[in-house]
């Protein structure tokens, strides 16, 4: 199991410079329009993680590879929607994120009431239209652009149930990661003070 975790206001940088870790063409990819560093950061800071929901993959480094966002249109009635949008940094590619990212968003979308998913995508990003259609997805072209959306069945416990075991295990699998992460740094201060110490003896 990919270990895909809910994301908080503590996480806001760590997605920023997620973004801005993308080259040209993934931004263009992910934004439809090649955004420069300023407005990565104007994105990232109108983020609102009450309404929307942002899903994240971290590696043992606790960097931030891959990243998704759940943004929830406003309420028209029975048919609440959302829109999906996601990033995968370079050498992150080919482990199926994007894939695993868009079940995950799937997944809590059915479990807090909306019907329907869209995404918007620019008709030559052939990786996230696969994901869409590989799930279901029917499209709509629009020149440069496509429109994707997903009839979502209701929740189901079984659902609601898997949703919150995989995010108590990402939760747990980030607080390794962090642990992991301080050990090696504390073990490379220890060495590095040891090596400083065997050379100033040699050299006494």
């Amino acid at each position: 199991m990919v270990p895909i975790r809910s994301l908080g206001e503590n996480h806001r940088a760590r997605i920023a410079i997620h973004l801005k870790t993308l080259d040209a063409h993934d931004r263009y990819f992910r934004f439809g329009f090649v955004a420069n560093d300023e407005q990565i950061d104007r994105y990232v800071n109108g983020l609102n993680f009450e309404r929307d929901e942002i899903f994240g993959i971290y590696n043992r480094n606790l960097v931030l590879i891959a990243v998704a966002h759940l943004a929830y249109a406003p309420e028209t009635g029975a048919r609440p929607s959302a829109e999906f949008g996601v990033s995968v940094l370079a050498q992150a590619r080919g482990r199926h994120y994007g894939s695993r990212l868009f079940e995950r968003a799937m997944m809590h979308a059915r479990n807090v009431g909306v019907s329907r998913l869209y995404v918007h995508v620019l008709s030559e990003n052939t990786a996230m239209l696969r994901i869409a259609r590989h799930a279901g997805a029917t499209f709509v072209i629009d020149g440069s652009e496509t429109e994707g959306h997903l009839t979502l069945p209701p929740a189901t416990f079984n659902s609601q149930v898997t949703e919150m075991v995989e995010e108590h295990m990402a939760q747990a699998n980030y607080r390794i990661k962090v642990q992991a992460k301080q050990f090696r740094h504390t073990l490379s201060s220890l060495q590095s003070a040891w090596l400083g110490t065997t050379g100033a003896e040699k050299r006494d």
